[in-house]
């Protein structure tokens, strides 16, 4: 493994114990892998196994219980203005328009904001044409799509995504798989995917990791180095990874 200061971010042996009532739950279990600057990865697994709770901790909003996170080579331990993070809800407030809500994180930090770029992501996500509804006017994929431009309005390194697409139907997740495989082309950003679709982790995870087990821990890693490829999407090599990952989980149960 690189050194961590050449690495975007790194987790090193970190578990996870949640203090409940009835004694301590252990969730995670020596966790270690690390995320290179423009790099993908998609983190696949059931229910119930860590995930998500890893994501929060990528994202600074959780703490390990032991081991450490670095970002950029420096311990995280709050959240990081070059790390934005897409939940599955969207987290847009109704009372503000798409523009409001994709611009709010600049504010927040007052920061300049610039139109110019605002319009370039909302067409990039094909959005622009909403730009002064309401949240309650707009479908939950354009919902999804506002979601993504308000973290990407940032200038995020890395660019986290917690099952962002999985209350939507199966051609608007595939549509904006696409869109952010596109975005991921322009920008090449960080991005760490958590998913429990095996479809979705094959076309956006250059990196596939495999996790498992209760206290979850990453039980496998499988390159992808064609996914966020424009053509990906229904080729022989995406279908035969499909099987393959499917192969392995299954053999995992």
């Amino acid at each position: 493994m690189l050194n961590s200061s050449t690495k975007l971010i790194c987790c090193r042996l970190v578990t996870k114990t949640y203090v409940t009532e009835s004694g301590p739950v252990p969730a995670l279990s020596a966790i270690e892998f690390s995320l290179g600057e423009g790099e993908t990865a998609a983190l696949v697994g059931p229910s119930g196994c860590g995930k998500s709770t890893l994501l929060l901790m990528l994202a600074g909003l959780e703490r390990p219980s032991s081991g450490r996170i670095e970002f950029k080579g420096q311990p995280l331990d709050r959240p990081h203005r070059e790390i934005a993070l897409v939940l599955q809800d969207y987290g847009l407030f109704p009372w503000k328009t798409v523009k409001e809500n994709v611009i709010l994180g600049l504010k927040i930090r007052r920061e300049p904001i610039d139109l110019s770029r605002v319009e370039e992501l909302l067409s990039e996500l094909d959005i622009m044409h909403k730009t002064d509804v309401y949240p309650q006017q707009l479908s939950g994929g354009q919902k999804q799509r506002v979601a993504l431009a308000r973290a990407q309005i940032l200038h995020p390194s890395l660019l986290l995504l917690d099952e962002p697409f999985a209350a939507l139907d199966t051609l608007t997740r595939e549509r904006l798989q696409d869109l952010v495989a596109a975005s991921y082309r322009r920008h090449q950003f960080g991005m760490f995917l958590v998913t429990h679709n095996i479809q979705e982790a094959v076309r956006l995870g250059r990196r596939i990791l495999l996790m498992g087990g209760s206290p979850g821990s990453v039980l496998c890693e499988i390159d992808n180095p064609s996914a966020c490829a424009e053509d990906y999407r229904g080729s022989d090599e995406s279908n035969e990874m499909c099987r393959h990952v499917r192969n392995i989980l299954e053999s995992m149960v």
